[in-house]
């Protein structure tokens, strides 16, 4: 299985529109107070038009609002606005969240942290950590988990320090989705067009590639 391709922390209109032309399924977001990609509802609007309107294909990407903390009202108004496909819940909200944004109409990802998981959410997300601080991190999360979530039937989006150069290894883990950020910029929320184009080369080679089963002690 090909695994989906989702480009997190864009804040610009213009990148955006280029990596929809280039087939990227996702494009994301990002809304957490603290990060330098934090972008406001109006820029995610542009965004995400932008995404939709330059992909020329049938399916245009979906677009992915990241969120730390905030209530459910508050990320459904901001998902509502924009409007997101996918809502990505990267820590700091109350248990259930999940389920009442799943109500409200949204396909909802949830950041693997323990007892704050919850059931309800349609993907589980793994992220590198760097200290207290994950997203954007550039670290490599532990792919081990991937097998343990697909074995409970959960879909996977594996993110953290996923780069050109482990992307197909990253794809032997099975994930469903890989979360690429931080390794197509030059600095913190400015991304690169000719690193994306790297990334897609690499990502490209996937299809053509009989990929092994991972080596899990690895990492």
């Amino acid at each position: 299985m090909t695994p989906r391709l989702k480009i997190c922390g864009i804040t610009d209109a213009t990148f955006a529109a280029e990596a929809a032309k280039r087939g990227v399924d996702y494009v994301g977001v990002v809304f957490a107070a603290a990060s330098p990609r934090r972008v406001s509802v109006g820029t995610a609007r542009s965004i995400a038009a932008s995404a939709r309107t330059a992909s020329g294909r049938r399916q245009p990407p979906k677009v992915v609002g990241v969120f730390v903390g905030g209530t459910v009202d508050s990320i459904s108004k901001v998902a509502k606005s924009v409007p997101l496909d996918v809502v990505q819940l990267h820590g700091g909200q109350s248990h259930g969240a999940s389920a009442a944004l799943k109500d409200a109409g949204f396909e909802v990802w949830q950041l693997a942290d323990g007892a704050d998981m919850d059931d309800a959410a349609d993907a589980v997300l793994l992220d590198g950590r760097d200290g207290g601080r994950t997203g954007g991190t550039g670290r490599l999360a532990d792919w081990t988990y991937v097998e343990e979530f697909k074995r409970l039937g959960r879909r996977v989006v594996l993110a953290g320090g996923i780069s050109a150069d482990n992307v197909l290894a990253a794809a032997s883990t099975g994930a469903d989705v890989l979360d690429v950020n931080s390794s197509i910029e030059t600095s913190p929320g400015v991304k690169s067009l000719e690193k994306l184009e790297e990334m897609l080369l690499a990502f490209s080679r996937i299809r053509e590639a009989d990929v092994p089963e991972l080596d899990s002690s690895a990492f």
